[in-house]
């Protein structure tokens, strides 16, 4: 079959390569009962493929049943595959046919796979290789001949490496694999899927379709859609019936988007980025900017306190004033040696590293490398002094830092400090 003619069939909209090889797999892998998995993230339409492979094989005229694995309880769920006999379980008055028994001949699509419980795995496998099966509490194997397309939103390869799925079944379902794209790599296709859209629910609720300027189109097509085009769907349903206006701007799109992914788009007008910051490590910076600013504040209104006695009303008696003022004024310098912005930076911060933490905080044209706050490392360095200054006399050094000769010698120990 043609490839538009296709399209046109199955109601697809698009013609990204991505989208086109999915269907030409689809329709070549029709024809032969070998099984499909089928791979895409929740909302691109998988059940949609599953549907066109059933109806151009050989099996059309046949049923095609679509279980979702993930809606059935695992309790459940081989009774509602494989059935069960009578008495079986509690509950179970009476014997039932599974889906595998009552489909033979048809297609079977089972959608988020994954989600199947480890034992339910083992007897599908069996049906896969076999065509065998066994109802729950029976002993009586049984035949089908049915054919599996599965579908899954997650990487199975991973769910095998954790033991979440049987590696054997894996590969037993992945004989051909068609990937799904999702709607933010198929970009180009937005605005169409939304026309048509738009322009079926303008139909179904007799009203006027909705029409988009160019700044909308862009938010459009910028936004992430994680739903997909089962989001896309949506949002266009609730702009049709909700908006008050045919024609549709950027402000009036962005009040039917959610806010977190609003927030999240590149670009909406003149390409500048929507909100302060493009990514969280500018977020962080400015987090640390913004501490070191109010540190600053703080230094340079305790200097001039200790610069004026009019305004702190005390002649600090207790400490030696001048050398705090030439020590607060040593650190409002700017760095000797500054790091300019042309140069990239990455820094990966560790709160507890005993080394310097570079922070892009820019000061009269300079950038400042802020020393370590690591407690232990000044604990460190006071007893260091404290023993230089004493010659390493540890009863007048254990005095000048006010704890006792023994809690000294301990922190000699633990901070293996020569002496």
């Amino acid at each position: 079959m043609d490839l538009q003619a296709l399209k046109n069939r199955f109601s697809i909209i698009g013609n990204t390569p991505a989208i086109n090889h999915a269907l030409n797999t689809a329709e070549q892998v029709a024809g032969t009962d070998l099984t499909v998995l089928i791979v895409g993230e929740s909302g691109v339409g998988k059940e949609v493929f599953s549907q066109i492979i059933h109806s151009l094989s050989a099996r059309k005229h046949n049923p095609f049943i679509a279980v979702n694995c993930g809606a059935i309880p695992e309790g459940t769920i081989d009774s509602e595959l494989f059935g069960h006999e009578k008495g079986s379980f509690t509950g179970a008055v009476d014997s039932r046919k599974g889906y595998f028994e009552t489909v033979s001949g048809g297609t079977i699509f089972l959608d988020e796979i994954g989600e199947l419980p480890l034992g339910t795995q083992a007897r599908l496998l069996r049906v896969l290789e076999t065509g065998e099966f066994i109802r729950v509490g029976s002993s009586k194997v049984q035949k089908s001949d049915v054919r599996v397309v599965a579908a899954t939103n997650r990487e199975l390869l991973e769910f095998t490496q954790k033991g979440k799925f049987r590696e054997d079944l894996y590969y037993r379902l992945n004989t051909v694999p068609i990937r799904v794209p999702s709607l933010r790599d198929r970009k180009e296709d937005i605005p169409l899927l939304f026309r048509k859209f738009v322009v079926d629910f303008a139909e179904k609720y007799k009203t006027k379709p909705i029409f988009l300027d160019e700044e909308a189109r862009t938010l459009l097509t910028e936004y992430p859609w994680p739903g997909n085009v089962r989001e896309l769907k949506n949002i266009a349903e609730q702009i049709s019936v909700l908006s008050k206006v045919e024609h549709i701007n950027a402000e009036v799109l962005a009040g039917f988007l959610p806010i977190q992914n609003v927030n999240s788009v590149p670009m909406v007008t003149g390409g500048t980025p929507v909100g302060e910051f493009a990514n969280e490590r500018e977020i962080l910076y400015k987090l640390f900017f913004d501490m070191k600013k109010d540190v600053n504040e703080l230094k340079k209104m305790f200097l001039e306190i200790l610069q004026n006695p009019s305004i702190s009303g005390s002649n600090h008696s207790n400490f030696n004033k001048e050398s705090l003022i030439n020590e607060l004024k040593e650190d409002l310098k700017p760095v000797s040696n500054p790091i300019h912005h042309a140069s990239p930076i990455n820094p990966t911060v560790h709160l507890n590293s005993p080394q310097p933490i570079i922070l892009d905080n820019e000061i009269n044209g300079h950038y400042e490398v802020e020393e370590s706050l690591n407690i232990m490392d000044k604990e460190k360095e006071l007893i260091l002094k404290a023993l230089k200054k004493h010659r390493g006399r540890r009863k007048d050094a254990s005095t000048d830092l006010g704890i006792s000769e023994r809690t000294l010698y301990r922190k000699i120990k633990e901070y293996d400090i020569e002496e």
